[in-house]
């Protein structure tokens, strides 16, 4: 994180663990209000790769799941780098800022894959670099994000994943309650005090819990390599696009749609905790057991975070027929049992 942002937001009242916002105060209280009213976040737990040079789309165009050229200054979108086996190394958010393209993707993700994208640039006109500490993303949400946010910038997207950028910032909305703001290191103190005024401060944990119950995977160390974007529900949330031309893994991705039934899908469950000792949680790459597997995993968490109640909600990918027929448990049989929430969008069975 920027030393100088990391002072402010400390100087705000924020505690930090390991780089991250850790909470402004009462994380408990913090989760509650992220699902009953209007919250603020610090976005530390994400990077921001920039790719710039003339042959930046045409060699985005050829690495990513997503067709790039529908990336503009009015619309970004979700995307994936995935290995020759087709199965995701990194998700990620991507917009324009300018000629260049911004990743956004877990902040321990960026240099690895800033590394594995420079391999395949050769003689591209293509420079990819970390700009982590230089962007600053906040995030808004609840009832009340669309007009604070149109008060400071005025016209707002009207579609998901819109896009508008102003002289102070970037603003990408997710939903009518939901919405990212990008801006500079420098700026970010200025615009963070003038929509704290209207939401109310929270640890970045919170936004994880939102993309949680948004359906939204997040691949992380632990899970790189697991799933197929369809496994996780990409193709559901825009991340994929079949008509393009090829990319690394393509044919397997291609394969699966066309050809293939898919035995894996990305589900919203949530655990009890209540038996759990407060150092234990549940946590990305995590195994799920289910009788009908015997003995094998029939799943993996995928993201997980405390959820307001109590408890931890999570994305977890697993078996359809698991799913449908059995009890799915947490690193064993004799593990919590999961209770499955309703996704906010069609699970296609295809």
């Amino acid at each position: 994180m920027n030393p100088d942002w990391q002072q402010f937001l400390t100087q705000q009242g924020a505690t930090f663990d390991a780089g991250l916002v850790r909470y402004f105060g009462d994380a408990a209280a913090e989760l509650r209000a992220t699902a009953q009213s209007t919250v603020l976040c610090d976005l530390g737990q994400f990077g921001t790769l920039r790719v710039s040079g003339e042959e930046a789309q045409s060699f985005l165009q050829n690495m990513l799941s997503n067709d790039t050229r529908e990336v503009s200054a009015t619309h970004a979108q979700l995307s994936s780098l995935n290995s020759p086996k087709g199965r995701m190394q990194a998700t990620m958010l991507i917009w324009r800022n300018g000629g260049d393209y911004l990743l956004q993707l877990p902040r321990v993700l960026c240099e690895p894959m800033r590394k594995k994208l420079s391999m395949y640039v050769l003689r591209a006109k293509v420079k990819i670099s970390d700009a982590s500490d230089e962007i600053v993303s906040l995030g808004l949400s609840g009832e009340n994000a669309q007009e604070i946010l149109s008060k400071q910038f005025g016209e707002l997207p009207q579609l998901p994943f819109g896009f508008t950028d102003t002289e102070q910032a970037g603003v990408l909305k997710f939903s009518d309650t939901r919405f990212q703001v990008s801006t500079t290191a420098q700026c970010a103190p200025t615009l963070w005090q003038a929509l704290s005024q209207h939401a109310q401060p929270v640890g970045s944990v919170c936004w994880d819990w939102l993309n949680i119950h948004a359906g939204i995977p997040v691949i992380l160390p632990q899970t790189q390599e697991q799933f197929v974007p369809q496994m996780a529900n990409l193709e559901l949330i825009g991340g994929v696009n079949f008509k393009k031309g090829c990319y690394p893994g393509q044919e397997i991705v291609a394969r699966m749609q066309y050809l293939g039934k898919l035995k894996r899908r990305m589900y919203l469950a949530h655990i009890d905790g209540a038996h759990l000792d407060s150092n234990e949680a549940p946590q990305p790459g995590d195994e799920l057991f289910s009788a009908d597997m015997e003995g094998q995993a029939s799943g993996m968490i995928a993201n997980a975070a405390p959820a307001p109640g109590g408890g931890y909600d999570m994305l977890a990918v697993m078996q359809t027929s698991s799913r449908e027929s059995q009890a799915v448990h947490w690193k064993s049989l004799q593990g919590e049992a999961l209770q499955f929430l309703p996704l906010p969008y069609p699970l296609s069975q295809s």
